[in-house]
């Protein structure tokens, strides 16, 4: 029985010179080290495989029928470790393989799929598996390479490349505005109709503030709530009621003009910390190249400002 936790590579690379040069001293004078080094390593791997692998007197050092078998083994393993190294080197320059991103699923939608056909064709050798989903993934237990996040960026663990950062924006069709007016003052909002978000943790909170005064939580008398956000968009460009949702959501519908910011001069939002758009990876020393091109792709695609916060479209 052999202890194969005691054969390394570099033993496997002398092995293999030995068996081919026959003389400890060749060897030694390639790698560098003394024969006495290289005779050593020999005996530590016949004694990790059990198995006298040379026959050795002063003239010569001949393979034995073990020697001549694990040559082939110490060869194969030898070549597959060449061809891991060749195909990293080959990732080094050129991404390639499986790219996992995971994203929110309506910023995924509207930001995240748009750029992956500029993507793919930019990197032709990279395959990319898309999950979208708003439950919270944990990038060094999930199988994700690179995570979109909306929040609040905290934990240290892992990377991140901030894009810009979240806007929330009141907002009501014309035609709702018509029928009942606009809310001037936070105050107003508890008389108008308002459709809430419902996430795992209950109604989206209405926060609103002067600028650069506290957050104020203004409670409303929900008309309809939902956990699709799409739904509730859809009854707010109906004219059914009011919505305080992300830049990223509306901005498009703002500059439309089938939606209507509301309130321009307050600060809106359901959080009373920034709220970043970034993209998060495990924090390594080396990021693959996947995630470094992918990151570049997006910023690019994102924009500075982000495409979506035109300026002067709305309120801010």
């Amino acid at each position: 029985m052999y202890d194969a936790e005691n054969i390394s590579i570099r033993s496997l690379a002398i092995f293999i010179a030995v068996y081919e040069a026959q003389n400890f001293s060749v060897v030694a004078r390639r790698e560098g080290i003394s024969a006495s080094q290289v005779s050593r390593v020999i005996h530590q791997l016949e004694d990790a495989l059990g198995q006298q692998l040379f026959y050795r007197n002063t003239r010569a050092i001949i393979p034995t029928e073990s020697g001549h078998l694990f040559v082939r083994y110490a060869r194969a393993m030898a070549g597959s470790l060449e061809e891991a190294r060749r195909e990293l080197d080959e990732r080094a320059s050129e991404p390639s393989g499986t790219l996992r991103i995971n994203g929110p699923v309506f910023f995924g939608q509207r930001h995240i799929a748009p750029g992956l056909a500029g993507l793919s064709a930019r990197y032709p050798r990279l395959s990319i598996e898309l999950v979208l989903t708003d439950d919270f993934i944990d990038p060094h237990r999930d199988a994700a390479d690179l995570i979109f996040r909306i929040g609040t960026l905290t934990d240290s663990a892992f990377h991140a490349r901030v894009f810009g950062e979240q806007r929330y924006y009141l907002a009501a069709s014309p035609e709702y505005l018509r029928k009942f007016g606009a809310p001037e003052r936070p105050d107003d909002l508890h008389a108008h109709k308002c459709l809430v978000y419902r996430g795992a943790y209950g109604p989206n909170r209405w926060l609103v503030r002067q600028p650069g005064s506290a957050w104020v939580h203004y409670p409303v008398t929900p008309l309809m709530t939902s956990n699709n956000a799409e739904t509730l968009l859809v009854a707010a460009l109906g004219g059914m009621g009011i919505v305080l949702f992300p830049d990223w959501l509306v901005s498009e519908r703002l500059q439309r003009g089938e939606l209507v910011a509301l309130m321009p001069d307050y600060d809106c939002s359901i959080h009373t910390e920034p709220q970043s758009i970034a993209a998060i990876y495990p924090n390594t020393r080396h990021p693959p190249l996947n995630v470094r091109a992918a990151i570049d792709h997006y910023v690019e695609q994102f924009g500075t400002p982000l495409y979506w916060q035109v300026p002067n479209s709305a309120g801010s």
